[in-house]
């Protein structure tokens, strides 16, 4: 099952999880109030399921909300969120291969809607 959670770092700030079972598939920036770890939800479950597919190892370019599909130093894959402003919402791990990265897009995209927001994981 698909879900969010918001985890309380060590230094008492917040951090958005994207949870499919036990694995993380995306993570947010951290925040410094809850209010604003849920308004990264909110804004996810509103925007990611149509945003545009960018593949920046192709030079392809994109605006408004949008994931990216991009490559780490070690030549594995990675996929962004960004918002409308630019900035990076959320981020994956790294894949081997690039299918990997668009099929956790993909994931995304279909599950993230009605993903619920695991209160028992919420943070306090």
């Amino acid at each position: 099952m698909h879900k969010f959670k918001i985890v309380k770092t060590e230094k008492s700030e917040f951090r958005v999880q994207f949870v499919y079972n036990s694995e993380v598939m995306v993570w947010s920036e951290n925040y410094a109030s809850k209010a604003s770890a849920k308004n990264c939800v909110e804004s996810l479950k509103k925007n990611a399921p149509g945003a545009a597919v960018v593949d920046l190892t192709k030079q392809e370019t994109g605006s408004g909300y949008r994931f990216e599909i991009d490559e780490a130093k070690n030549g594995e894959s990675f996929v962004r969120f960004r918002a409308a402003n630019g900035e990076i919402m959320v981020r994956s791990e790294t894949y081997k291969s690039k299918s990997s990265a668009k099929s956790c897009i993909a994931s995304i995209q279909q599950r993230v809607a009605e993903a619920p927001l695991d209160e028992a994981a919420d943070a306090s």
